[in-house]
């Protein structure tokens, strides 16, 4: 099977929306944009055995590769619409194909994304995807936009993914619920794209947590010329993940682990209470914990009122 027919056999049909002039098949995809729109656009790299482990299965690997995207996209408060796949493959594996196609429509189609694009080439397996969306004008969630005394809050639950992460590469064995509820938090997150636009409401400030809370609260203080204070005695952790670890392992993996593609978004004392009730009625769970401070304050974990140290590693960094 050549370049071509691997395209067409796993990767071309007709897009999803009205917006699509031209898709795959050409030498670039053509779209349109309503008025009164921009367009967010974001990509990723998954290089296997950096980003995800050999043993990975194709359905997995699929799926993830959207979903940091689409947490990225959540994150600026913007709808998805297209991506663009670059695939590396060492060979051609059918069955490895059909897996990881299926699974990569199921979840565009799950929201109503199109593939619009990309390439093929050979050499070690990695994944880049660009995903693009609509974001009305000034309507965005920007890292640059924290304010002082706005309040922090997290979506979801922290530290679940490091914690699966950690006994995929320990290869331990499987034995109990929670092992199988931190291996699925870890290889599916939840992309949190209806709390992102549900936000534009409410917030100007936000960033999706790949490389752990720590560092990436740590981009939102550096943009915004602020500071900030966290209440560990509010992180929130699973019932899984304090049952399974000691807290202090548990609140390590909720402040540095990574990769659990929660929103991290901060609030205004004004809006604050509407925006609790609105999501609320919505389902969705989310936590203050703590609060932006002057840039003379820097970064602080108080427990209870008590000033913690912070940690040494403080989240993922390719080149550290």
């Amino acid at each position: 099977m050549g370049e071509f027919d691997l395209i067409k056999r796993y990767f071309s049909r007709k897009s999803l929306q009205n917006e699509v002039i031209l898709s795959v098949g050409d030498d670039c995809a053509i779209t349109s944009i309503s008025a009164g729109y921009q367009l967010a656009i974001t990509t990723d790299t998954l290089v296997e055995g950096t980003h995800f482990l050999p043993s990975i299965s194709p359905a997995a690997l699929a799926y993830k590769s959207v979903a940091v995207n689409l947490s990225d996209l959540a994150a600026m408060g913007a709808t998805p619409t297209w991506v663009s796949l670059a695939l590396t493959l060492p060979e051609i594996k059918e069955a490895w194909l059909a897996e990881f196609s299926q699974s990569l429509f199921a979840i565009l189609d799950r929201y109503s994304m199109s593939l619009i694009g990309g390439d093929t080439t050979k050499g070690p397996l990695s994944i880049t995807l660009t995903a693009q969306g609509f974001l009305p004008e000034n309507q965005g969630l920007f890292r640059h936009q924290a304010k002082v005394g706005d309040w922090i809050f997290v979506s979801g639950f922290l530290g679940d993914s490091a914690a699966g992460l950690d006994l995929l590469l320990q290869n331990r064995k499987i034995e109990n619920e929670s092992d199988r509820y931190f291996i699925q938090r870890h290889l599916h997150p939840t992309p949190r794209v209806e709390l992102g636009l549900a936000l534009r409401a409410f917030s100007c400030c936000a960033l999706d947590i790949s490389d752990g809370l720590l560092a990436d609260l740590g981009h939102i203080l550096e943009r915004s010329q602020v500071g900030a204070e966290i209440y560990l005695e509010n992180l929130p952790l699973s019932h899984h993940l304090c049952t399974q670890y000691e807290q202090t392992q548990a609140e390590k993996f909720a402040l540095t682990g990574g990769e659990d593609y929660e929103l991290c978004f901060t609030v205004s004392e004004e809006k604050r209470e509407e925006m609790e009730q609105v999501l609320r009625s919505q389902g969705i769970k989310v936590t203050c914990i703590g609060q932006i401070l002057p840039a003379t304050s820097g970064l602080n974990l108080l427990k209870n009122g008590k000033k913690m140290a912070l940690p040494t590693h403080i989240g993922f960094d390719h080149f550290s």
